[in-house]
């Protein structure tokens, strides 16, 4: 008894060592971001709306190439449980020259295609234009960006969070000072702000790969390109990608959803989606911790201390799940005056956050055993088990929305409200029951490098 509570204390200890600082990697990120904003706001309304407009592209190419950080984090991580250092190097390597090819196919696409990719947002003659200003210069950081989520990956799975989150805060720092410097000390608006951005994002990747360079060299690690190394580092990342997409899909349905409810509806809904991604942060940590911790746990062989941190993982995402939610709760009432002075979203958004608050608990459940699975690579189970999670959500959430459109609901409950149920019982109830009853077998634990 003493030696099970003895060895559950040491997980609990490795998993705050990993989760703690990748939270507070992934929290510095949206804060720096606002300050981002509230620069080009105040050049005006056209300026801060075509900056939208840009992120929301950038976001979505740079999203979709998530992979680099988990894939890499797995693999990495799997090798150092193998005790090949040096494989896991390598396989870092790898993972960083995909980053570099991928990031240059984007850029060279989406520079000459910018202009067009703002107009299907069909924005004022203005905003579209201070959005392809933006968008055709930000195009130029989509390598260091790619760079730095492999190079992050490569330092989890070596079960370094602290590094990526030094980088992070020097990154986003140097990120608003040059952001000022050139967007009001040369004046070049807009412009200045993309420019910032890159050359703070270039200054961050290099600074990743050195650290990766140096633990290279130390391991005896080539750091040249290897064809066959990057190919595969590409094929085992179809499955993330197509597990990226089906979630996004599920997210965008949400928002397809709410925008066919009215201006109100949409505009309480990008709020309340707001909240609810920054509350993910905390349990997307523990997530990170869960691949490295299972990918080392599985590499060594070791299934014993891969089953028992599951376990503790699971216990912590609720634990988290369950504070958020209570946190959540109680500070829905007042939430609305902090983002809008328009009283029908603000009575919208309170048991909008209401219903959120219900279903963290299975949140926190849920981040945690997606990031076991990839931990154990399970790529392919993830997949498959997002189109589901897809083809149980999507109808589920069109049938509230006509419900709600045809007048044939009963109650005087809003519609963005039963959107938001169905979210939580048909999106994150659907994925925790597939990943539950992925957990509770075998066929994820595979050992070995």
């Amino acid at each position: 008894m003493r030696r099970t509570r003895r060895g559950s204390l040491t997980v609990d200890r490795e998993i705050l060592r990993l989760a703690v600082p990748a939270f507070l990697a992934l929290v510095a990120e949206p804060l720096f971001l606002l300050a981002d904003a509230a620069i080009v706001g105040h050049l005006g309304t056209p300026s801060l709306a075509g900056l939208g407009i840009a992120a929301a592209v950038l976001q979505s190419a740079v999203g979709l190439c998530v992979f680099l950080a988990y894939g890499t984090t797995a693999s990495v991580a799997r090798r150092i449980g193998a005790g090949d250092p040096r494989g896991a190097l390598v396989q870092g390597v790898d993972g960083i020259w995909l980053a570099v090819v991928i990031g240059s196919l984007t850029t060279a696409l989406g520079v000459p295609l910018s202009g067009w990719l703002v107009g299907l947002f069909d924005p004022a003659p203005a905003t579209g234009q201070a959005a392809a200003t933006y968008l055709r210069l930000a195009f130029f950081g989509v390598v260091p960006l790619l760079v730095m989520l492999a190079g992050t990956g490569v330092l989890r799975g070596l079960q370094d969070t602290r590094t990526p989150l030094a980088v992070a805060v020097a990154g986003n720092l140097l990120n608003v000072a040059l952001n000022l410097a050139l967007v009001y000390g040369l004046g070049l608006g807009i412009a200045g702000s993309a420019l910032g951005s890159d050359l703070a994002q270039l200054g961050a990747a290099a600074a990743l790969v050195a650290v990766v360079v140096r633990g290279a060299r130390r391991a005896g690690a080539s750091i040249r390109p290897d064809l066959a190394g990057v190919r595969g580092a590409a094929r085992a990342a179809v499955a993330l990608v197509v597990r990226t997409l089906t979630l996004r899909a599920s997210l965008l349905v949400m928002t397809s959803s709410a925008a066919a409810l009215g201006t109100t509806a949409v505009a309480t809904h990008q709020l309340a989606a707001t909240v609810w991604t920054f509350l993910a942060f905390a349990l997307d940590a523990l997530a990170i911790a869960a691949q490295a911790i299972t990918g080392r746990s599985l590499g060594a062989g070791d299934l014993l201390t891969a089953r028992t941190a599951t376990r503790r993982m699971v216990a912590w995402g609720l634990v988290a799940g369950v504070s958020t939610g209570v946190a959540l709760a109680v500070a829905a009432p007042a939430l609305g005056a902090l983002f809008t002075p328009d009283p029908a979203v603000r009575d919208l958004l309170t048991p909008v956050l209401l219903t959120a608050a219900v279903f963290q608990p299975v949140a926190g459940v849920v981040f945690v055993l997606d990031g076991v699975l990839i931990g154990a690579g399970d790529g392919r189970y993830l997949a498959w088990a997002g189109i589901a999670v897809l083809a149980v959500f999507a109808p589920l959430a069109w049938l509230a929305l006509h419900l709600e459109r045809s007048g044939r609901t009963t109650s005087d409950v809003p519609g963005l409200v039963w959107l938001w149920v169905v979210f939580g019982f048909a999106f994150m109830g659907s994925r925790a029951v597939v990943l539950l009853h992925r957990a509770h077998g075998s066929r994820w634990m595979v050992t070995g490098a």
